[in-house]
């Protein structure tokens, strides 16, 4: 069988395959998809520090592209050139810009910043206005040194303040005695322990023996006789109320006793003369009685 390619053709053959390989593989790692249309775009910095090949460029958080490369600038000597590759979907409006920025760690990105009043749209191979954020040391030399500065006078008040209340004797004896009122609290809590621990089930024995004997006369007043009882001394208050309504009455004898005040008057005076009488009688008994030993008088 007759050979078409020699050693060597399929040694060179193997080489630019592996080449295009690699060569793929290192734009795919670096983010970069040879298989989407892309437009490409130039931005100038004065200062590229952080921006690094493969930094993604976004627009309202969304990635549309990534950093191509980063030239300096050798023709004028001022900054440098960065190429952006972005999708070629996205139509960049004239005076969009493209902003620099880092976050707290250091991650340096692109944001563009798209000019939406406009209806021009910048061609390919444009440069676009580039513009830095302003940093995080730039803000706190600007916005916050100046506070802490004036802050400064008033912290050092305060600190005297504090050395101040450090240093007084009354800070001790405050402390003393919360120390002292702290080791009055244990003695006391230790003592609450020990009269929950026995005087606490005492009452509670006392509660229980008290409570038998509630349930027990309970008992006793469920099983009397109560209804009767009631009815019996119903019986009795009405027989005293016919009673005294019979003595009430002056139609018989304790009743008109009790009303004929001329039957008063008599019995009054039959006492007072009977009363007399016998004052008499004790007072001269010759009157009344004759005694003789021999006989009387016929």
């Amino acid at each position: 069988m007759k050979k078409y390619f020699s050693k060597e053709v399929k040694i060179a053959i193997s080489v630019i395959i592996s080449a295009v390989i690699l060569y793929f593989g290192i734009e795919f790692l670096k983010g970069v998809n040879l298989m989407q249309p892309s437009n490409y775009y130039y931005v100038k910095y004065a200062n590229v520090t952080g921006l690094t090949v493969s930094t993604p460029v976004t627009v309202d958080g969304f990635k549309v592209g990534l950093v191509r490369s980063i030239e300096y600038d050798y023709d004028s000597y001022q900054g440098a050139v960065v190429e952006v590759m972005l999708d070629k979907k996205l139509k960049v409006p004239e005076g969009s810009k493209m902003l620099l920025q880092a976050d707290l760690l250091g991650t340096v990105s692109l944001d563009l910043q798209l000019n939406k009043y406009v209806s021009t749209y910048c061609s390919p191979g444009d440069y676009l206005e580039g513009e830095v954020a302003e940093g995080l040391m730039e803000s706190v030399e600007d916005d916050l040194l100046p506070t802490i500065a004036a802050m400064i006078p008033k912290i050092d008040s305060v600190l005297d303040g504090l050395n101040t209340i450090v240093r007084s004797p009354e800070l001790n004896i405050t402390l003393s005695n919360a120390a002292r009122i702290s080791d009055e609290l244990r003695v006391a809590s230790h003592q609450l322990s020990l009269l929950m621990a026995d005087t606490v089930p005492a009452i509670l024995s006392d509660v229980k023996r008290i409570t038998h004997h509630l349930d027990g006369f309970t008992a006793e007043l469920s099983q009397a006789h109560i209804d009767q009882t009631i009815r019996h001394i119903d019986e009795v208050v009405l027989s005293v109320d016919t009673l005294v309504a019979k003595l009430n009455r002056p139609d018989n004898t304790v009743g008109a006793l009790f009303s004929d005040r001329r039957l008063y008057d008599a019995l009054h005076h039959t006492v007072s003369s009977a009363d007399s009488l016998l004052i008499d009688l004790r007072l001269h008994p010759k009157r009344y009685v004759h005694f003789s030993l021999f006989g009387g008088k016929k």
